[in-house]
């Protein structure tokens, strides 16, 4: 279908109604059209991306799935009253955010994607957070297809799961295929990923889609591998939009992996790449019109799950109001949900490790001068993803972690805004702008920095006799920094990074890191976080 094609995105206004189901089926069909000639057909794709976790709407009433399902359902059946059919998709990455779904291995999640009836979902990168046994029970809750076609169970040289499905919708066959980041293989955890193999999803792609247009009527790719402005993928796996330009034939990505919000279609060598943002703040809506074996138009949005911004009010204080109408929660999904929300908080309380000592974290200290619990996110930062230096805004660090017993709860008080790790690669160069910026932030702020990794001596605004792991930067060599995500976009004033093309944002939260690095060194003693002075200013 590919090469007849015409694109023609237009802007949607959506109006949701009522409640419906969808009437897809799978199917494997053989290579005979079965539409009618002269028929138009029309298919809408609904989708998300990057859950991490978020079943439960958060502390402003946004997202979540109950809302989430009151809006499918009411889309389904506006398409079904209009004599369409639907298809919903996933980018995948259901795993790791918050903890009431990680202590429970995403059962909420998934059983909630069970009832608002997903039709497949690409496997993310998070998917292999934990045991490959894990993740067969997560299919299980699911029921329906988990896909991607370059990820190889090494005992069978076939895929984990299934490469494709083909749906059957009305008359018309859609084949949908999945792909994975080959990031995978080097920021997945090479416990889990053993015995398998991370091929190069363009690859199999190239010898994949020339087989599946001669199966289907029409061609979508359920990704988890990112979307690139122009194919710029700097340090990270080739994208979306080099999916799109390396290999014809596919007529629809629905994308994941790099959590931006695509408001309208990135069109590329004739392929529509969607991307929903993440979390399930929005669900994307594509409309097509089939006729005769071409799409003849598209339109799509970006449909707000009661997202909300903040306004003034005429005496000079703020609040949050929907950027769009409210969606009710669905009570039905509600109910089922409930019990895993509450489980999840009384699991919050438990003991996740021991201290010898008070790991100070009070502001009055934290914003002024290093701290030995600065020291120690900035050490469990580091450590996650491999990096060779690590700085943390201090604003981030909310309360101390008394002597004992450590909780959950008492992580979730230290770093409780649920920012993710990120990190870039720097030149020796951009890493010394970087840290005289990071070292120069101002003593009694929040964006004052705590360091781990690296030690140099701040003179008139500029870093100098820098330090990493206890050697002198060499030019011609990079270094790999780890930051939060609010530091990243240049909050606290900090230098941007997420337009380098080497930045990476993990997906792990700040907490569950913390939480991580507890368990794998607990006790943990004070003495070996104390304040070192490393970093002069």
């Amino acid at each position: 279908m590919n090469a007849h094609r015409l694109i023609a995105p237009l802007a949607l206004s959506g109006v949701v109604i009522a409640l419906a189901g969808c009437s897809t089926m799978n199917s494997e069909m053989t290579s005979s059209p079965m539409w009618q000639e002269g028929k138009e057909y029309h298919l809408t794709i609904l989708h998300t991306n990057d859950h991490h976790g978020r079943f439960w709407q958060n502390s402003n009433g946004e997202y979540g799935m109950a809302a989430r399902k009151t809006l499918i359902d009411n889309i389904r059946e506006e398409v079904m009253l209009e004599d369409g059919n639907t298809l919903l998709l996933s980018g995948g990455d259901i795993n790791t955010g918050v903890p009431e779904s990680d202590l429970q291995d995403a059962e909420p999640d998934f059983k909630g994607m069970n009832m608002l009836q997903y039709d497949a979902m690409a496997l993310g990168n998070h998917e292999f957070d934990n045991p490959l046994t894990v993740l067969k029970q997560q299919r299980e809750w699911a029921g329906f297809p988990f896909l991607s076609a370059n990820i190889i169970d090494n005992k069978t040289g076939k895929p984990l799961f299934d490469a494709y499905k083909i749906f059957t919708v009305d008359d018309l066959r859609v084949a949908v295929v999945g792909f994975t980041t080959d990031d995978t293989a080097k920021i997945g955890n090479p416990e889990y990923l053993d015995g398998l193999t991370i091929k190069s999803p363009i690859e199999v792609a190239q010898d994949l889609i020339p087989v599946l247009e001669k199966k289907a009527d029409l061609i979508v790719a359920v990704t988890h591998m990112g979307h690139y402005d122009n194919g710029n993928h700097g340090g990270n796996a080739p994208g979306d939009v080099t999916l799109a330009r390396t290999v014809p034939g596919i007529d629809v990505i629905v994308g994941g992996h790099s959590q931006n919000p695509l408001f309208e279609p990135d069109v590329q060598s004739g392929t529509l790449i969607l991307q929903a943002h993440e979390w399930g703040k929005y669900v994307g809506r594509l409309d097509m019109t089939i006729k005769d074996g071409m799409i003849v138009a598209s339109d799509y949005e970006l449909i707000p799950v009661n997202l909300k911004k903040k306004v003034k009010k005429a005496d000079g204080s703020s609040e949050r109001v929907f950027i769009d109408k409210e969606i009710a929660q669905d009570p039905t999904m509600l109910s089922m949900l409930q019990p895993y929300q509450d489980i999840g908080q009384e699991k919050l309380g438990v003991k996740i490790g021991f201290t010898d000592g008070k790991l100070v974290g009070e502001r009055g200290i934290v914003r002024s001068q290093e701290t030995n619990l600065g020291n120690l996110i900035a050490a469990a930062m580091m450590k996650k993803v491999n990096a060779d230096v690590a700085v943390m805004n201090s604003g981030g660090i909310r309360d101390d972690i008394p002597a004992g017993d450590i909780t959950y709860k008492s992580v979730l008080q230290v770093q409780p805004f649920g920012n993710a790790l990120a990190y870039v690669d720097l030149t020796a160069d951009e890493l010394t702008d970087y840290l005289s910026a990071a070292a120069a932030k101002e003593a009694g702020s929040g964006a004052f920095a705590q360091f781990q990794g690296v030690s140099l001596v701040l003179m008139d605004g500029k870093a100098t006799n820098i330090k990493v792991g206890g050697k002198a930067l060499e030019a011609g060599k990079t270094y790999r920094i780890a930051m939060n995500s609010f530091t990243a976009t240049g909050g606290d004033g900090y230098p941007k990074v997420t337009d380098h093309k080497n930045y990476v944002n993990s997906g792990y939260v700040d907490a569950d890191v913390l939480v991580e690095y507890i368990k794998d060194y607990s006790p943990i003693m004070i003495n070996n976080y104390k304040p070192t002075g490393a970093v002069i200013r």
